[in-house]
């Protein structure tokens, strides 16, 4: 997504692209190496663009989770945040090719912003929910998904409501002081009952176990996710 700005030049209009919103992801899947190759080189050429383009002053790059929980021995860490990343080879070894996308991806578009001097805000989003937002890109969600057990146990499982996620992105685009990466979720699914109700929001894209009975327990995962620095972002604007 582009946007535009109009200017006046010898009594013609001309418009140029202020910014650029940047979101990509595979319509074949992620099935194999070439898919993630693919993206990375997206992505590159994507940035390479508006290195040469005068009149952008910011990209807003669409991330995910993903590139920053999978890596061995997380379950050992009190806070994942903004600094962590995803092992690229973790991912290969755990064929969590989505993952190591969205990571490697990620990692090439700041190495060509810091490089190019192109000014670049990240946003690192959870598992996207919304009236038919899972069922209409359901591929991507199902990648998502991908060791979502690990996740679970982990307390790194996190979702995010599509019109906070676009929010989220003008706020990222329109304040100047935004920099750098930010965790985006709303929510965190680290008990059994707010698992239930993630399986049932997405069904019939997945289900519960044959005979699954909710006993009541409820056990909790502790939480290791942090957006402190979203908050501050988005509290600004209140």
């Amino acid at each position: 997504m582009l946007f535009m700005q109009q200017f006046k030049q010898t009594g013609r209009e001309r418009w140029d692209c202020s910014g650029l919103f940047c979101s990509l992801d595979s319509s074949e899947g992620y099935d194999d190496h070439v898919s993630v190759e693919l993206e990375v080189r997206g992505v590159i050429n994507v940035m390479e663009a508006c290195a040469q383009t005068f009149s952008i002053h910011r990209i807003v790059f669409s991330s995910s989770l993903t590139a920053a929980i999978w890596r061995e021995n997380i379950s050992s860490e009190k806070e994942v945040d903004e600094r962590s990343w995803s092992d690229p080879e973790f991912c290969r070894r755990m064929k969590l090719r989505y993952a190591l996308a969205k990571t490697l991806s990620e990692q090439a578009a700041w190495a060509l912003a810091m490089d190019r001097m192109v000014n670049m805000v990240s946003i690192n989003a959870g598992l996207i929910l919304g009236p038919t937002v899972a069922h209409h890109n359901s591929p991507s969600t199902m990648w998502y998904l991908k060791g979502a057990a690990e996740m679970f146990e982990n307390g790194v499982m996190a979702c995010v409501d599509m019109n906070f996620l676009v929010n989220v992105h003008i706020r990222a685009f329109e304040d100047p002081s935004a920099c750098g990466r930010y965790f985006c979720f709303n929510q965190i699914i680290n008990s059994e009952e707010a698992a239930i109700k993630l399986v049932q929001s997405l069904s019939p894209l997945i289900s519960l176990p044959p005979g699954y009975e909710y006993q009541g327990k409820n056990q909790v995962y502790e939480e290791r996710l942090r957006n402190n620095k979203l908050n501050k972002l988005i509290g600004g604007a209140e």
